[in-house]
């Protein structure tokens, strides 16, 4: 589906993660096209698209992983190539944003930095943004012109239907800013829902306190949009087992997994943790058995579709309030 009219579908990738990239690309019958990256000897990005993208809506793929500053000013790099070329439409698709966690400011003197990198993306060229599971769905409004907000709850709630059928289950919330989303799993799944208070002593380290809900002899499914160095997910996890859980097991859309994470999953009581595949699982995560990636390449292939056609992305979504 590359052409509709006399219009063109174009789908670009940048070094970081570019097999979800590949993966979309084929579920629309199209190929990857090349974006012929290069680098300099001290590090700085070269970029020259190897065809033609004069008229046609272009999809820059990037997950801002790993070295999340060089993944975004690289992505920023094939957009402007991509203007500068005369695309009709760019998107920036980005499975997983960045410095989403910085959306407002906590204190006196700190910046907003999910604005400036959508800023960024603006400037660059990008005439529009897709991302999947947003850490906070206001940073939609960091950006003047149209932002889908890709919700991978669907697929995960199939997911934990078809695994944990038949048992009794809780749906956790790590903190109370997961409330929101633990509700709309819970609701889904016909569960009730439990809260663990927790108190973060500094970066990167948090404790479990206490805990809001019945959850003795019941499966324990602790909700998160991300889990990055895990020790909230595995401090929730060890209070919910001290606390009479029969078992704990764990979902989140971005698995970033930074050390110590993969250690301190090993360590915990979870005996199941599903993410999706909007990030790259490190080297380490394959001696976890316990791990298991759902798949979101329909979710946003349907969703390129759906804007090179001009249709409805929303739709995509209906009877599922999207705001985070």
């Amino acid at each position: 589906m590359n052409q509709t009219g006399n219009r063109k579908l174009q789908i670009f990738a940048g070094s970081h993660h570019p097999e979800l990239a590949m993966m979309v690309a084929k579920r629309l019958g199209i190929s990857l096209s090349d974006t012929g990256i290069e680098k300099f000897a001290n590090g700085e990005i070269k970029c020259h698209l190897e065809e033609s993208v004069r008229g046609a809506d272009v999809f820059v793929f990037q997950a801002h992983n790993d070295s999340v500053a060089e993944a975004i000013m690289e992505q920023a790099i094939i957009i402007d190539a991509a203007k500068r070329a005369s695309a009709r439409h760019i998107t920036a698709v980005c499975p997983f944003l960045g410095y989403a966690r910085q959306d407002r400011k906590s204190s006196g003197r700190e910046p907003i930095t999910a604005r400036v990198v959508i800023d960024i993306l603006a400037v660059a060229g990008a005439n529009r943004i897709a991302c999947v599971d947003l850490h906070a769905g206001q940073i939609q409004g960091f950006f003047n012109g149209p932002f889908d907000h890709l919700i991978a709850l669907p697929v995960l709630v199939d997911h934990l239907k078809k695994k944990f059928s038949g048992e009794d289950l809780v749906i956790v919330s790590p903190d109370a800013g997961r409330v929101k989303l633990t509700e709309r799993y819970a609701s889904r799944m016909n569960a009730d829902i439990a809260i663990v208070h927790k108190r973060r002593s500094r970066k990167n380290e948090a404790e479990a306190i206490d805990i809001i809900g019945n959850i003795k002899g019941k499966r324990c499914i602790i909700i998160d949009d991300m889990i990055d160095t895990a020790g909230t997910l595995c401090a929730a996890a060890e209070l919910l087992m001290d606390n009479g859980a029969k078992a704990v097991s764990a979902v989140a859309t971005h698995g970033i997994f930074s050390d110590p994470a993969i250690e301190r999953i090993k360590k915990s009581p979870i005996d199941h943790l599903a993410v999706t595949n909007t990030l790259p699982l490190p080297k380490k995560s394959k001696t976890l058995n316990s791990i298991e990636v759902v798949s979101v390449v329909d979710l946003i292939a349907d969703a390129i579709k759906a804007i090179f056609e001009q249709q409805s992305v929303s739709a995509l979504f209906d009877g599922l309030n999207q705001s985070l």
